[in-house]
Protein backbone atom coordinates (compact mmCIF):
# COMPACT_ATOMS: atom_id res chain seq x y z
CA UNK A 1 0.00 0.00 0.00
CA UNK A 2 1.66 3.57 -1.08
CA UNK A 3 0.99 7.07 0.79
CA UNK A 4 -2.27 8.22 -0.15
CA UNK A 5 -2.13 12.17 -0.79
CA UNK A 6 -5.05 13.80 -0.19
CA UNK A 7 -3.87 17.57 -0.17
CA UNK A 8 -0.88 19.48 -1.99
CA UNK A 9 -1.33 23.29 -2.00
CA UNK A 10 0.98 24.99 -4.52
CA UNK A 11 4.59 26.88 -3.13
CA UNK A 12 4.72 29.93 -2.40
CA UNK A 13 6.41 33.55 -4.83
CA UNK A 14 9.68 32.38 -6.28
CA UNK A 15 10.93 34.85 -3.43
CA UNK A 16 9.75 33.17 -0.42
CA UNK A 17 8.77 29.31 -1.05
CA UNK A 18 6.75 29.21 1.99
CA UNK A 19 5.33 33.29 1.72
CA UNK A 20 1.94 31.54 1.84
CA UNK A 21 2.07 29.59 5.44
CA UNK A 22 1.38 31.42 8.25
CA UNK A 23 3.17 33.89 10.55
CA UNK A 24 3.77 30.92 13.25
CA UNK A 25 4.43 28.47 10.64
CA UNK A 26 7.45 30.55 8.98
CA UNK A 27 8.67 31.53 12.64
CA UNK A 28 8.74 27.38 13.52
CA UNK A 29 10.78 27.08 10.23
CA UNK A 30 13.23 29.77 11.02
CA UNK A 31 14.00 28.86 14.81
CA UNK A 32 13.77 24.68 14.29
CA UNK A 33 15.31 24.56 10.52
CA UNK A 34 18.65 22.95 11.63
CA UNK A 35 17.42 21.07 14.84
CA UNK A 36 18.32 16.99 14.48
CA UNK A 37 15.36 16.41 16.69
CA UNK A 38 13.67 13.83 14.39
CA UNK A 39 11.36 12.23 16.68
CA UNK A 40 9.51 13.37 20.02
CA UNK A 41 12.10 10.99 22.07
CA UNK A 42 15.49 9.44 21.47
CA UNK A 43 15.21 6.28 22.94
CA UNK A 44 18.33 4.71 21.83
CA UNK A 45 21.62 5.71 20.69
CA UNK A 46 25.20 3.89 20.00
CA UNK A 47 27.65 4.76 17.63
CA UNK A 48 25.94 2.89 14.59
CA UNK A 49 22.39 4.27 15.32
CA UNK A 50 19.79 6.87 16.56
CA UNK A 51 15.93 5.06 17.35
CA UNK A 52 13.75 7.59 18.12
CA UNK A 53 9.66 7.84 18.83
CA UNK A 54 7.05 10.28 17.81
CA UNK A 55 3.68 10.00 18.97
CA UNK A 56 1.05 12.78 18.10
CA UNK A 57 -2.13 13.15 19.23
CA UNK A 58 -5.35 14.66 16.95
CA UNK A 59 -3.90 17.92 16.41
CA UNK A 60 0.18 17.14 18.23
CA UNK A 61 3.08 18.87 15.98
CA UNK A 62 6.18 18.26 15.49
CA UNK A 63 8.58 21.06 14.84
CA UNK A 64 10.53 21.57 11.81
CA UNK A 65 13.39 19.59 11.53
CA UNK A 66 16.54 18.44 9.74
CA UNK A 67 17.52 14.28 8.27
CA UNK A 68 20.79 14.72 7.25
CA UNK A 69 21.77 10.62 7.82
CA UNK A 70 20.64 7.87 5.81
CA UNK A 71 17.35 6.94 8.01
CA UNK A 72 13.70 4.89 7.67
CA UNK A 73 10.41 5.59 9.68
CA UNK A 74 7.89 2.79 10.10
CA UNK A 75 4.14 3.76 11.11
CA UNK A 76 2.73 1.94 13.93
CA UNK A 77 -0.96 3.31 13.55
CA UNK A 78 -3.43 4.51 10.90
CA UNK A 79 -4.21 8.21 10.60
CA UNK A 80 -3.25 11.73 8.78
CA UNK A 81 -0.33 13.61 8.41
CA UNK A 82 0.34 17.08 7.32
CA UNK A 83 3.79 17.74 5.98
CA UNK A 84 5.38 20.63 5.95
CA UNK A 85 8.17 21.15 3.52
CA UNK A 86 10.93 23.60 3.33
CA UNK A 87 10.03 24.20 -0.55
CA UNK A 88 6.64 25.50 0.61
CA UNK A 89 4.34 22.61 0.03
CA UNK A 90 1.70 21.61 2.19
CA UNK A 91 0.22 17.83 1.91
CA UNK A 92 -1.95 15.45 3.87
CA UNK A 93 -0.68 11.90 3.44
CA UNK A 94 -2.60 8.54 5.32
CA UNK A 95 -0.65 6.43 6.90
CA UNK A 96 -1.23 3.00 7.88
CA UNK A 97 0.32 0.22 10.35
CA UNK A 98 3.66 -1.17 9.21
CA UNK A 99 4.16 1.27 6.65
CA UNK A 100 8.06 1.79 6.33
CA UNK A 101 9.78 4.19 3.80
CA UNK A 102 13.68 4.59 3.68
CA UNK A 103 15.75 7.55 2.42
CA UNK A 104 19.60 8.09 1.84
CA UNK A 105 21.44 11.22 2.17
CA UNK A 106 24.22 11.38 0.12
CA UNK A 107 27.30 14.14 1.17
CA UNK A 108 25.37 17.66 1.62
CA UNK A 109 22.19 16.15 1.07
CA UNK A 110 19.40 17.14 3.90
CA UNK A 111 15.35 17.34 4.17
CA UNK A 112 13.35 19.62 6.69
CA UNK A 113 10.12 19.35 7.47
CA UNK A 114 7.53 18.99 10.11
CA UNK A 115 4.37 17.02 10.89
CA UNK A 116 0.96 18.03 12.11
CA UNK A 117 -1.57 15.28 12.77
CA UNK A 118 -4.88 16.47 10.85
CA UNK A 119 -6.30 13.00 12.04
CA UNK A 120 -8.84 11.60 14.68
CA UNK A 121 -6.50 9.16 16.48
CA UNK A 122 -2.92 8.92 17.35
CA UNK A 123 -0.17 8.99 15.12
CA UNK A 124 2.79 6.59 16.31
CA UNK A 125 6.54 6.34 14.15
CA UNK A 126 9.74 4.85 15.13
CA UNK A 127 12.51 6.29 13.02
CA UNK A 128 16.03 4.92 12.84
CA UNK A 129 18.92 7.28 11.90
CA UNK A 130 21.64 5.18 10.38
CA UNK A 131 25.32 6.48 12.08
CA UNK A 132 28.14 7.27 10.83
CA UNK A 133 26.71 8.67 7.83
CA UNK A 134 28.02 10.75 4.60
CA UNK A 135 27.28 13.60 6.35
CA UNK A 136 27.56 14.26 10.20
CA UNK A 137 25.10 13.90 12.77
CA UNK A 138 23.32 16.84 14.05
CA UNK A 139 23.80 17.55 18.24
CA UNK A 140 20.78 16.24 20.06
CA UNK A 141 20.14 17.91 23.15
CA UNK A 142 19.82 15.84 26.48
CA UNK A 143 15.90 17.20 26.49
CA UNK A 144 15.09 14.74 23.70
CA UNK A 145 16.99 11.68 25.53
CA UNK A 146 15.04 9.17 27.24
CA UNK A 147 18.14 6.84 27.15
CA UNK A 148 21.66 7.03 27.87
CA UNK A 149 24.13 5.77 25.41
CA UNK A 150 24.31 1.99 25.00
CA UNK A 151 27.36 -0.13 25.74
CA UNK A 152 28.45 -2.80 23.46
Amino acid sequence: MDHKIILQSPPGSLGDPRGHWTKHLQDEFKKNQFSGAVGSNLVFENERCRVWHLALQPGGFLTFHRHVLDYFWTSLSSGTARGYYEDGRVQDVVHYPGETRFFKHGAGDYFVHAIENVGGTELVFVTVEFLPGDNPAIEIGDEYRLATPAFD
